[in-house]
């Protein structure tokens, strides 16, 4: 059972305030009825840089956390356009979990590209969701899911939470 999960944004466009995050507390809420006891706490947004990312990922594991879920930063952004934002987190978490079972979609929705990563360190269970509402909803009710399910199965995390934001693309 997930007892203590961390949620963090990532994005200069959150951390600036030109995006509202409305993912983080959608993410919360998700958990806790998931485990009403379930403590969570959501972050401050970080910039979306993948050496930011992946320190702040191995602080957060250090408090004996049981799930990280990094928000944003799942796209190919800046490889497609330089009109495009930065896209790191699926960079840094494939840099930290070489191991992690992951996937890749492509969209026309102004998602060029959509990379989800599942897997762990140590004992704590790290995801990340698109930053898009509805593709952020869709792969944490997925998740959830899937969870409640096979609490151990990454792949089958994974791979359920690709299908729901693959619908989302239309």
């Amino acid at each position: 059972m997930i007892g203590k999960a961390i949620i963090i944004p990532t994005g200069d466009e959150v951390r600036d305030g030109i995006i509202v995050d409305t993912d983080s507390p959608m993410i919360r809420d998700s958990l806790l009825r998931l485990n009403p006891d379930c403590a969570v706490e959501v972050t401050e947004a970080i910039d979306d840089d993948p050496v930011i990312i992946r320190e702040t990922i191995l602080k957060t594991v250090d408090r004996m956390v049981d799930l990280i879920v990094l928000i944003g930063g799942s796209g190919g952004g800046h490889r497609h356009s330089a009109s495009l934002g930065k896209d790191f987190t699926h960079s840094a978490l494939d840099d930290l979990m070489p191991e992690a079972t992951s996937g890749s979609l492509y969209g026309k929705n102004g998602h060029l590209w959509c990379r989800l990563v599942c897997g762990r360190i140590n004992r704590t269970l790290i995801i990340n969701v698109p930053g898009p509402f509805a593709e952020a909803r869709a792969a944490m009710a997925a998740f959830i899911g899937s969870y409640q399910n096979a609490p151990n199965d990454l792949k089958a995390h994974n791979k359920h939470m690709l299908q729901a934001v693959s619908r989302q693309y239309g």
